[in-house]
């Protein structure tokens, strides 16, 4: 390609580029027992980002797609950047957002290209269309371009599929969550990538998956069980092969490759690739009673907090309300833990967020200064395990209005900016609530810092996380209780009525060994 730009007399050339590349994103973690919509607009501010705003806005980022973004750009590639859009995890994606993402994509493809680049999640479902959001999209671009090499990232909560897998060329995931190796995952994907363009290797994949719908909470890479998974895949890729991967997989989704599962990536060898991911998945199974979380009542958690917050250390303790978490796609609007908290005279406490669109605009409209009653959070009720919303009453002082943006600077999602909607702080005087218009994982001391509020100076503070927390919050506090909450984020399987996935499956039912 050559063409020029007039610079005086003078004609500057462009630059020449040696290879057309399409990265693309489109990331988003369905829990199909979640209320909570999916449209266009959840993937942004507005919805996401496209074309050369895409490429100005992920590069940089400690994501999937900013480490495809550098490989590109160390390669000397063009870069082509259809659409970027990250959702916070919901309901089912609306039909027509994922149409779009598909037709953005597909079209770019379409146009040519040497190789594609896609940071997906894996446990995307999509109303009206597919349960496999992103094996239904690989099956759109492989037809477009059938020997075009497609590298693909996926979340280590992906509930990987065959179709997925086939329809790619290589695929690599996270090996840490809290997920603070996204980079690493678009970086090794990408570098294969560009190894088998030039001809040094020829990647080849194993897939496997177990009758086990492990829970999140018993997904920390640091801890057992899940440590010994993931250090099975860094063995391997020690041991040479090109990549490897324990997927943990994401239970709150009724469709039928829920579970866990493991892809290795190898050099021509088919049989050592699969060889490896039997035994990787082997290993899991073995260790499958340890992947499911055994709680603590409510009552009794509230209370030990309490307690530990009268021991010697600086810090809060964190309460972690588990079950409403939205980066498990929960409502991020239940007031048990708050309620029980109070109940048993915790002071000091720092909240949120908590998502209620309703009582910002209360506290919006009152002004800064304003004393108002509301009944907080409660709005959506949750017909899938069958509870309604339950108001909380309080009374406070609005502290403090924002627009709710703010950039990540912590070790997960780095360089990521967040949209919280109009956010506002309701101080009732034993708490500082932090209360926004749109459900946000608290990944970053930002949740509360950008409102306001110091985190670190609090003596309590109830978090809707459930792992997030640890890399961002766990250093600056004193303890941390799980606090067993309700919410479609619930780690008890018992509420949830399975329909779609395959059986049997642990520990839905008895599986033999």
């Amino acid at each position: 390609m050559k063409s020029g730009r007039a610079s005086g007399f003078e004609t500057t050339p462009e630059p020449t580029f040696t290879m057309r590349l399409v990265i693309a994103q489109m990331q988003h973690e369905t829990n199909t027992f979640s209320p909570v919509p999916t449209p266009w607009e959840a993937f942004g501010r507005d919805g996401p980002y496209l074309g050369v705003a895409a490429l100005a806005a992920m590069r940089g980022t400690r994501t999937a797609i900013g480490g495809f973004i550098d490989v590109a750009l160390d390669a000397g590639a063009q870069i082509v950047t259809p659409i970027a859009g990250f959702a916070s995890p919901s309901g089912p994606v609306d039909g027509k957002a994922w149409d779009g993402f598909c037709e953005r994509i597909c079209d770019a493809v379409a146009d040519g290209c040497d190789a594609v680049m896609l940071d997906l999640h894996g446990a995307m479902v999509v109303a009206d269309r597919t349960d496999d959001g992103e094996g239904a999209l690989l099956e759109k671009v492989r037809r477009i371009a059938p020997h075009t090499p497609i590298a693909v990232s996926l979340d280590l909560h992906a509930n990987v599929s065959e179709s997925l897998v086939r329809h790619c060329d290589i695929l690599t995931g996270y090996k840490t969550y809290p997920h603070v190796d996204m980079y690493q995952s678009g970086a090794l994907a990408g570098s294969i990538l560009m190894r088998m363009l030039a001809g040094e290797v020829k990647p080849v994949m194993a897939f496997g998956q177990r009758p086990l719908l492990a829970q999140t909470l018993c997904m920390n890479t640091d801890e057992q069980p899940m440590k010994a998974f993931v250090d099975a895949a860094r063995a391997a890729e020690r041991e040479g092969l090109l990549a490897a991967t324990a997927f943990g997989g994401f239970p709150a989704a009724d469709i039928r490759d829920a579970g866990i599962s493991a892809v290795v990536v190898a050099d021509g060898d088919t049989a050592h690739a699969r060889a490896v991911c039997d035994a990787m998945l082997d290993g899991a199974w073995r260790d499958r009673d340890a992947f499911i979380y055994q709680g603590t009542p409510l009552v009794a958690a509230i209370a030990r907090a309490r307690m530990l917050a009268d021991q010697p250390g600086a810090g809060p303790v964190l309460l972690c309300d588990h079950a409403d978490n939205c980066a498990s796609g929960a409502t991020q609007d239940t007031m048990h833990v708050l309620r029980e908290a109070l109940a048993q005279g915790l002071t000091g406490i720092g909240v949120g967020p908590i998502r209620d669109p309703e009582t910002v605009d209360q506290c919006v409209r009152a002004g800064v200064g304003a004393t108002v009653a509301v009944r907080l959070g409660g709005k959506m009720d949750m017909p899938q395990i069958g509870r309604r919303g339950e108001p909380l009453a309080l009374t406070g002082v609005v502290r403090t209005v924002t627009d709710g943006e703010y950039t990540i600077t912590g070790p997960q999602f780095t360089g990521m900016r967040c949209f919280m909607g109009r956010t506002v702080v309701l101080d009732t005087g034993t708490a500082e609530i932090v209360i926004t218009e749109r459900n946000q994982e608290p990944w970053d001391r930002g949740v509360f810092t950008s409102a306001g509020i110091d985190p670190a100076r609090k003596r309590f503070l109830l978090l809707k996380s459930r792992m997030y927390y640890r890399p961002v919050f766990l250093p600056i506090a004193k303890a941390a209780v799980l606090c067993d909450g309700v919410g479609v984020g619930s780690s008890d399987n018992a509420i949830f009525d399975f329909r779609k996935v395959r059986r049997p499956m642990f520990p839905l039912d008895a599986v033999p060994a």
